[in-house]
């Protein structure tokens, strides 16, 4: 009989080793797939909106 230790150790080398690397891949392409520039750019520029009026000025409308 197998030790739990073996047989987490043999799945962590074969499925979990390709499963990860099918993540990554996923994420890669995502990242970069053809029209995210321009969500990235946004995304990039949030800390510096609203940056010449405060937060209570913009909620009351002025």
């Amino acid at each position: 009989m197998e030790s739990t230790y073996t047989l987490l150790r043999e799945f962590a080398d074969s499925w979990m080793l390709l499963a990860m690397t099918t993540m990554f891949i996923g994420v890669v392409i995502f990242t970069f797939r053809p029209g995210s520039r321009r969500v990235h750019d946004d995304i990039a520029d949030i800390p510096l909106r609203n940056d010449d009026k405060p937060l209570s000025a913009i909620e009351e409308g002025r």
